[in-house]
């Protein structure tokens, strides 16, 4: 075997790998870089969502009270999820016409960017109302490289994978939300710990928003070294790249983007209250410790490694449809036993319900990327994909905490954030119900994939 693993008969003759070898090894490149990629995005994001909730307040708000600058703060918040479309329409865009790495490349360096800027903005106190105007900038350019981040780490993941595991290979870039929340948590956790609150509360935080950066160099590193889709370099092939992706996705399967936004909102709404509001209201509302909440939401986030990748899987054995049908109903039943459990200040109940909240969120999560992609034609799937799925960021995602905050600063209790749920499910369930069947070129997609595999 020669040093770069091609090999050479006893002749001499160097043997190049056959087809086979090589798309095994390219579909595991594939999915760690589209996992890696993810985990450091969504780091980023999480990261974000927590100092929202526990310090932005009285660093970029401090003239309002705890709770106006709490809803100013999670105001930014949405800022960037408003932002998300934009960067699914840009990078959707670049991934149909150019390629699906080329994108993925560009949205992981928008992201670090502004990240790192994050960690170096001055506070209120030194530069006045222009800090906050900032934060908001910034949060925009994060906000546009997430939004273009999703689906090329999914499309390339799924393109390059079997077909008969198309579920799983499209749910292990997913695998990037826990262990981007894992990591953003810990990274907090662990500052904190060290410096102390009060130091962490001045400056501190700052720490984990610098430390993105060498987790991006990893990240490009990572994915630079993957090769180009074989659906999409077959489309290049074929000459059958559209040149306005964008534009014909939204002419040809209107449908399809707006049940995709909407099946989400039983995911994405409940997800942000259960990883990112459940800070601010255990800690302001119920007086709770912040650093147990944390430990609790890094428990969470580890059976996330588990429970995603498995639910991808058995949406390949049961059917997506299925699968996410019954994430949708159960986080419409667990709504309002969330919140007891979480008012009876225990901490045994408190670990509990917010573990089962991310397992129930993970039964739609692990399928949903598949259950999306496969909807789109493979000459628009990146832009059809990115911008269903982020469309929801405005509807759902972004304006959750927002809603939350507003409810409980209205009513004292946590009854109509769980009605909220309920509403959110019902509305996931409707869209699922109305969401076409997979584009007939998901099917060419699998059979081309089943070609190239070796047989068993």
């Amino acid at each position: 075997m020669s040093p770069n693993g091609i090999g050479a008969n006893d002749a001499g003759t160097v043997q190049e790998p056959d087809a086979a070898s090589v798309t095994r090894s390219q579909r595991w490149k594939a999915a760690v870089a589209s996992t890696i990629g993810t985990t450091i995005e969504w780091y980023d994001f999480f990261l974000y969502g927590t100092a929202a909730a526990l310090v932005f307040p009285h660093v970029f708000f401090p003239t309002q009270s705890t709770l106006s600058g709490t809803l100013s703060s999670f105001s930014t918040y949405f800022v960037g999820f408003a932002a998300r479309p934009v960067g699914a329409a840009i990078f959707g865009h670049i991934g149909d016409r150019i390629g699906r790495k080329s994108a993925l490349i560009a949205t992981l360096s928008l992201m670090g960017i502004a990240t790192v800027l994050m960690g170096l903005l001055p506070g209120y106190n030194t530069i006045g109302p222009l800090a906050p105007v900032l934060l908001v900038i910034l949060r925009i350019v994060q906000g546009i490289g997430v939004g273009g981040e999703w689906g090329g780490s999914v499309l390339m993941s799924m393109e390059w994978g079997s077909s008969r595991r198309r579920g799983f290979m499209a749910s292990l870039p997913q695998l990037g939300v826990p262990i981007g929340l894992l990591l953003s948590t810990l990274a907090v956790r662990i500052t904190s710990g060290v410096v102390g609150k009060d130091a962490f509360d001045a400056w501190g935080w700052r720490i984990p928003f610098l430390i993105s950066i060498v987790l991006v160099g990893i990240g490009l590193y990572v994915r630079i070294a993957v090769l180009e889709t074989p659906q999409f370099a077959r489309l290049r092939k074929e000459e059958a790249v559209v040149k306005q992706p964008v534009l014909e996705v939204f002419r040809t399967q209107p449908r399809a983007i707006f049940t995709s936004a909407f099946v989400r909102m039983a995911e994405q709404a409940p997800f942000y209250l259960f990883i990112t509001f459940v800070l601010a209201y255990g800690t302001e509302h119920l007086g709770l410790n912040r650093n147990d909440l944390l430990n609790d939401t890094l428990i969470a986030a580890a059976v996330g490694f588990i429970s995603v990748p498995l639910f991808g899987y058995l949406s390949d054995r049961l059917g997506r449809r299925k699968v996410y049908g019954t994430g949708i109903v159960l986080t419409a039943l667990f709504a309002f036993p969330y919140y007891a459990l979480l008012n009876t200040k225990q901490n045994g109940l408190i670990l509990l319900a917010i573990v089962l909240s991310l397992i129930v969120h993970d039964i739609m999560y692990g399928p949903q990327a598949a259950l999306i992609s496969e909807t789109f034609g493979t000459n628009v799937r990146y832009s059809g994909a990115g911008l269903g799925y982020q469309l929801a960021s405005v509807i759902a995602g972004g304006p959750a905490p927002l809603i939350a905050a507003g409810i409980l600063a209205a009513t004292g209790g946590s009854t109509g954030i769980s009605v909220y749920i309920v509403g959110c499910a019902v509305l996931s369930m409707i869209a699922l119900l109305l969401m076409p069947k997979p584009h007939a070129s998901a099917e060419e997609d699998a059979e081309s994939i089943r070609q190239r595999e070796p047989a068993h």
